[in-house]
């Protein structure tokens, strides 16, 4: 028998190569998928933030000074239902929009804006410990938690952060995996099936997102911004207007 014929690849190692190629695509696909939406969520958030400082603010006060004119009737009328659950119900709508409006004080606008190179590293770091890539439920909860400060990282923009976590993934027990086709078979199946699923519901919450108020709110400022118009601007002076008119009717009344 010669001896340098070739081995004959088993079933199972023609099967597992073909899941590899396989999870290979999905992988990247992944990667992709969990950059997109935690682009839009920071993109949201940055928006969100915006929104509040010049047009929530505005609401909060308007808000406020209607909480006052329905208190003001409810004391003229304080036998009447009606009245008084109307004042009281302007009063916790006041204190909502100020709830709402209290964690943005500073003038400063930060758009979130992310470099190719962050995402380069978060993709590179997504790869790695991505939870829905784990194969048992120890390395999948400390993923978990490293996605969750590689997420924090990336809308703060901290490369450094990012580097970081992938360093410390590098040196960990975790990134060492083991070797045998019927295993490895297993396990490569398994991460298949993890990462379509995930797929499913990134494809899910992405849709979600951009059917919400906000994000159709923020497609309409942008596209304003692009015929040179600021739509947020606009929406607080037309607040502001209402909040004349109220503040006159509450003087009025007192």
């Amino acid at each position: 028998m010669r001896a340098d014929i070739e081995r004959t690849i088993t079933p199972e190692e023609l099967e597992l190569n073909r899941k590899l190629r396989k999870l290979s695509k999905l992988e990247t696909e992944l990667v992709e998928g969990e950059l997109d939406l935690t682009t839009l969520q920071a993109d949201l958030h940055s928006f969100d933030t915006r929104y509040i400082r010049i047009v929530g603010v505005c609401y909060a006060e308007l808000d406020e000074i209607e909480a006052l004119i329905a208190e003001a009737k409810a004391k003229l009328k304080p036998k009447d239902n009606k009245i008084q659950e109307g004042a009281f119900q302007a009063r916790a709508q006041a204190r909502a929009s100020a709830q709402a409006t209290g964690s943005v004080k500073e003038p400063k606008e930060v758009k979130f804006v992310a470099s190719e190179n962050l995402k380069k590293l978060y993709r590179e770091l997504a790869k790695c410990i991505h939870p829905d890539l784990a194969t048992d439920e120890n390395e999948r909860a400390r993923c978990q938690q490293l996605m969750i400060q590689a997420n924090i990282a990336y809308e703060e923009g901290d490369d450094q952060k990012l580097k970081a976590i992938l360093a410390e993934w590098d040196n960990s027990p975790e990134s060492v995996k083991g070797d045998g086709t019927a295993a490895e078979l297993v396990r490569v199946i398994r991460k298949i099936a993890q990462v379509e699923e995930r797929l499913r519901k990134i494809y899910i919450e992405i849709a979600q997102l951009e059917e919400s108020e906000l994000f159709q709110l923020k497609e309409k400022v942008e596209f304003a911004e692009k015929q040179g118009k600021d739509l947020l601007f606009e929406m607080a002076l037309m607040i502001k207007k209402e909040i004349d008119l109220a503040r006159n009717h509450l003087n009025e009344m007192q």
